[in-house]
């Protein structure tokens, strides 16, 4: 009898000696707002010159947050890995008044179960995520996405990290080019 292999493949693009890693919350609107920024900051500042890391950073005020963190992870176990992620982040980033409650406390999602949520996600993104979110190997993903944020003491989202430093200069409303500029890639 054979095991499966299982395996959450890292949130990572390019390949170059500087890292620029960004800290997202799923719904987090400044999130996004980084999120829909980073195949443009990847295109200008060069696969070969930075290494992109994406680390998820759950917050409690947004409600579905522990269940949105779990989906993108699981989808990263899927065929595609890393870019099937990016298509539930994407997906949760289109759609984020489906996946957040009004003002952190109200509106139509304080009925909305966690099964809902993960099949509304696979409804936006075409991403077949209940049997992976399932699995329990995947508490160990997430635990280390919890753990190296708390280690780096970040506490909001987007936080923006070069070389291992934080870069609170860098924010989402800056262009990428601007990244760029401030990270001295």
């Amino acid at each position: 009898m054979e095991t499966a292999v299982w395996n959450a493949d890292p949130l990572i693009w390019g390949h170059g000696p500087r890292t620029f890693e960004v800290f997202l919350e799923p719904t987090c609107p400044f999130s996004i707002r980084a999120l829909n920024k980073l195949d443009d900051f990847l295109a200008e500042a060069g696969e070969d010159r930075v290494t992109l890391k994406i680390r998820l950073h759950s917050q409690p005020w947004h409600m579905f947050s522990g269940v949105l963190v779990r989906c993108i992870l699981a989808a990263s176990t899927l065929p595609g890995g890393k870019d099937t992620a990016k298509r539930v982040m994407a997906a949760i980033a289109a759609h984020r008044e489906e996946f957040e409650f009004d003002h952190h406390a109200s509106g139509p999602n304080m009925d909305a179960t966690p099964n809902q949520i993960i099949a509304r996600l696979e409804g936006y993104s075409g991403v077949k995520l209940a049997e992976a979110f399932a699995q329990p190997q995947l508490e160990h993903a997430i635990k280390w996405h919890c753990k190296y944020s708390r280690q780096n003491s970040i506490h909001v989202s987007p936080t923006f990290m070069v070389d291992g430093v934080v870069h609170d200069a860098i924010g989402s409303r800056d262009k990428p080019a601007e990244w760029i500029a401030k990270a001295n890639i």
